[in-house]
């Protein structure tokens, strides 16, 4: 299908269709946003299934060479491979937040089997809270929770951000191998641990509601699952039967994938609202698309990651339409629109950009 097949594809061009900031043309960017992309919305299982899989497989037969190979050239590709290989496969989190069960059948539970217990990020830790940060009147305000205005925020504030990402692998395997059993015998703990340090946020003062009904049931087993593995793991290092070489490499490994995606969040929005709740122009504003032609994107935003504007716009289009959907309303929309705004070169302008916002608004 092309833009001349569809019925708005003559009337996206007009002057109701550029962007602004009012009712009217914030209208004219969602109908015809959703216009242009109705066929777009149907998940490929055939897609899921073999990005994630040869994803993980391949993050994972790098880390076994890596762990057998001694340092030296073919160690660093190996350990490059892996990273980057199961941060991909990580990546896909993203879309279970999006997505019903059914809509890709068993990706869910192949997903936490293969991964998310794996590396102790099980997908409860994403699913319901991921959504708080596309409802309508939380995004950037003080209740969502991946929202930080850093660019308002001191210097020394962005490089914490990314650094404390290195430490997620050892801080999941004590809340899972140590904490969540003690919980079961101190029921502050329990709290805490529901509330403070069972979702993937990024805002320090999100607290998470307790799960209820068919999702506690959901988030326990999980949990159980992740926390035992995470308790045969650090008994297995302290017995002696994983090494600790392999340990640490492993670990590395996690740390270097978390690192990428760290960054990556910090460039994923310009991180300039001060809790004031946004139009969906706004928000589409406020996030960042990094289209082709730049190649580099597809390592460090995979997984339809680079179009996290566009996804903002269009949560319901799954990643591998995403593509597609940016060509679609690019052609529709003429150059000095809102929709271009939101597109950036790459990774450096975006960094540099937000430093030197966090410097001006602590000078």
């Amino acid at each position: 299908m092309t833009l001349i097949d569809l019925p708005a594809a003559t009337s996206a061009t007009s002057d109701d269709a550029v962007l602004t900031n009012d009712a009217s043309g914030e209208g004219a960017l969602l109908r015809t946003a959703a216009t242009l992309t109705r066929d777009l919305n149907t998940h490929d299982a055939r897609i899921y299934w073999a990005d994630f899989g040869v994803s993980a497989a391949l993050g994972y037969a790098a880390t076994a060479l890596a762990i057998a190979t001694p340092p030296g050239w073919l160690f660093t590709a190996a350990i490059t491979v892996a990273i980057l290989a199961l941060y991909r496969a990580g990546s896909f989190i993203h879309e279970l937040t999006h997505m019903k069960p059914s809509a890709v059948p068993g990706f869910h539970t192949g997903w936490n089997l293969v991964l998310g217990v794996p590396l102790l990020v099980p997908s409860f830790m994403y699913e319901g809270v991921h959504s708080l940060h596309h409802a309508r009147t939380r995004y950037g305000t003080a209740e969502d929770p991946e929202y930080l205005p850093l660019a308002l925020m001191p210097p020394a504030t962005l490089a914490l951000f990314v650094v404390v990402a290195v430490l997620a692998p050892v801080a999941l395997l004590l809340r899972y191998g140590v904490l969540a059993p003690l919980s079961l015998a101190i029921p502050p703990l329990r709290r805490a641990l529901d509330e403070r340090y069972s979702a993937l946020s990024i805002n320090p003062s999100f607290r998470r509601r307790p799960p209820e009904g068919d999702f506690k049931r959901y988030w326990r087993r999980w949990e159980i699952a992740a926390s035992l593995w995470a308790m045969m793991v650090l008994a297995g290092v302290a017995t002696g039967i994983i090494p600790w070489r392999a340990f640490a490499i492993v670990i590395g490994i996690a740390a270097g994938s978390t690192l990428i995606n760290q960054v990556r969040t910090l460039v994923a929005h310009l991180w300039a609202n001060d809790g004031d709740v946004l139009t969906v122009t706004g928000q589409y504003l406020d996030s960042v698309n990094v289209p082709p032609p730049a190649l580099l994107p597809a390592l460090w935003a995979p997984v339809g990651l680079r179009y996290h504007a566009l996804h903002h716009l269009l949560p319901g289009v799954p990643y591998h339409a995403l593509g597609e959907a940016h060509r679609r309303l690019t052609a529709a929309f003429p150059t000095g629109s809102a929709y271009h705004a939101a597109s950036y070169r790459g990774l450096p302008p975006l960094v540099a950009r937000l430093v030197t916002g966090s410097r001006a608004a602590h000078r």
